[in-house]
This record gives C-alpha cells, sequence and structure tokens, in this order.
C-alpha cells in the first residue's frame, strides 16, 4: 500500500466513522467530517497532509502525492 492510498483510506474511514456517530450518538460528531473535509481541501492546496506525516513514520511506503 501506498501513501496516497492509506491518505485516501484513512480519510474515507473518518468521515464514515462520523456519520455513523452523527447518526447513532449525537449529531455533533458531524464535526468530525468537516475537520477532514477541511483537512484533505487544505492538503490539496499546499501539499502537506498530517496524516501523511504520521503514516510515513510508520513506515509506509511513498506515493505521487505525498512526499
Amino acid at each position: 500500500m501506498t501513501l496516497d492510498r492509506a491518505v485516501m483510506r484513512f480519510a474515507g474511514l473518518v468521515v464514515l466513522l462520523s456519520a455513523i456517530l452523527a447518526w447513532f450518538v449525537h449529531p455533533y460528531w458531524l464535526g468530525l467530517t468537516a475537520f477532514a473535509g477541511l483537512n484533505l481541501l487544505q492538503a490539496s492546496f499546499t501539499g502537506f497532509c498530517p496524516a501523511a506525516t504520521v503514516f510515513k513514520r510508520l513506515g509506509v511506503r511513498k506515493g505521487e502525492v505525498f512526499r
């Protein structure tokens, strides 16, 4: 698995988990979805993603986007 795929999978997991928690626990969990979306948006402009930094340290091999 490359770094790009790991970041996209993690973002998808966060969004799905947030939606499930908002449905079953409290609507305020949608704030986590908003945070994930804003983080993806800023990463598309800056090329910096905190999750990518963590995955790099865990030894996930580099992809095309987050180097």
